[in-house]
């Protein structure tokens, strides 16, 4: 008998997508945007019932879409059991309100989705602060739809007070006040990182950062480089929490590599504003690993797309290494070439079998060098202990022996200097 009973409806949340061809777009772009659209529907676990597109001048104040079309799609979904529809824009308040009356379903936008879909992947608390700090700044608008059909409350004193609080009122102010609570928890988070970082910056190792559209392969590439197991999957936004992880380069100098949220297209701003207290680690970043999909057709949107949000968060004019990754999924287009002429000093990888990997390891290490300095050092042989200290921190660049010292060109971080200093050669000693 158990298998006859359904304690609960397990079925797909079935959606609609609905996209708008403007006189700033093209058909290309609006069919580019509704396919990334499906994508993000998809990781959110939603079963895609069908798509519409509507062509006009400008977007209808009061539904966004015409009412025409509004109704047109409204018959589709009613007869095709959709539960969802999903505008690839913002909507207004008011445009949702008034969607939501044609439709008879709830009515999600672009932003909304992308919400839904930080809230479901959020790992750390962190994290989870952050998305619920964006979703409550993006509802505190959108609350009197909610509350539309109550009547106010009475105030305590009976018709002598008036009108008391209305619940649409109390729910603001609740709202309000939690978002003031994260808001200081946020300023916490940063606080750590601030003691974090300058911990990192007294042991001098530079930081690198990855960053990338989403699902260009960050997160492999991060495993890849430094052996770490973080989560991997082919959907959009599979990792939201940083992870840091340390890295030896060939020129012995140890880097700290962080991997970080990916970025898209139409990013909400309040997303960005939540995260800044993570993405500071971009802006504090000595270079950026920008990790691109070299396979993916709009590959320049995506750099333009990512590009975009550096600016945002402040961090233009970083030193930026270009990494064009999937670079086994061209089969012989001449896209690579095309891209490294266009950015000086690339590299094109596969994250997933390594090809390329070593190229990339010596490229950063020439962007890192300088904060290295160069020293000529003569160790006695018997100073074994020194001559190993040298080859864990040092970048042996050449090396000679004689029957009692040994003689090492090296770079080494500067804070190291004081350990060396005894060995360096003077101008009468090198001559």
């Amino acid at each position: 008998m158990k298998s006859l009973i359904q304690t609960r409806d397990t079925r797909s949340v079935r959606v609609f997508l609905v996209g708008v061809e403007l006189k700033t777009r093209t058909a290309a772009d609006v069919r580019e945007s509704l396919d990334e659209l499906e994508e993000l529907a998809e990781t959110a676990g939603t079963q895609i019932a069908g798509e519409g597109v509507q062509k006009m001048a400008a977007p209808v104040a009061a539904t966004y879409i015409g009412p025409g079309k509004a109704e047109e799609f409204a018959g589709f979904c009613k007869a095709n059991d959709v539960d969802t529809i999903i505008f690839d824009d913002e909507l207004s308040p008011a445009q949702t309100r008034n969607l939501e009356k044609i439709f008879g379903c709830k009515i999600m936008d672009r932003t909304a989705l992308i919400l839904e879909i930080f809230g479901q992947r959020a790992r750390t608390r962190e994290g989870k602060l952050q998305i619920e700090h964006a979703q409550l700044k993006y509802l505190l608008p959108r609350l009197t739809r909610f509350w539309s059909h109550l009547s106010r409350q009475r105030g305590s004193t009976g018709s002598i007070g008036g009108e008391g609080e209305s619940q649409l009122e109390a729910d603001r102010r609740k709202i309000s006040e939690r978002i003031e609570k994260i808001s200081s928890e946020l300023d916490k988070v940063r606080s750590q990182r601030e003691t974090q970082r300058a911990g990192r910056q007294r042991s001098n190792w530079p930081l690198a950062s990855i960053v990338g559209y989403t699902n260009a392969g960050k997160s492999t590439l991060l495993n890849k480089l430094t052996g770490s197991a973080v989560l991997v999957e082919d959907k959009l936004f599979a990792t939201l929490d940083p992870t840091t992880r340390r890295l030896k380069l060939p020129t012995n100098q140890n880097v700290l590599l962080t991997d970080t949220v990916g970025f898209i297209k139409k990013l909400p701003h309040g997303l960005v504003e939540a995260f800044k207290a993570t993405l500071e680690e971009v802006v504090q970043a000595d270079l950026l690993l920008h990790v691109v999909d070299i396979s993916h057709p709009q590959a320049e949107e995506q750099i333009a797309a990512v590009d975009a949000v550096l600016k945002e968060i402040g961090a233009e004019g970083k030193p930026v290494l270009m990494v064009f990754n999937k670079m086994d999924k061209l089969n012989g287009s001449g896209a690579l070439n095309r891209f490294q002429e266009k950015f000086p000093h690339s590299v094109g990888i596969s994250a997933m079998s390594g090809e390329g990997v070593s190229y990339l390891l010596a490229e950063m290490g020439t962007q890192l060098r300088p904060t290295r300095e160069f020293l000529d050092l003569r160790i006695p042989h018997e100073q074994s202990a020194v001559i190993a200290r040298l080859h864990k921190v040092g970048q042996v660049v050449e090396r000679r022996y004689n029957s009692r010292t040994a003689r090492f060109k090296v770079r080494i971080p500067p804070q190291h200097h004081g350990e060396f200093a005894p060995y360096i050669l003077n101008k009468q000693q090198l001559a």
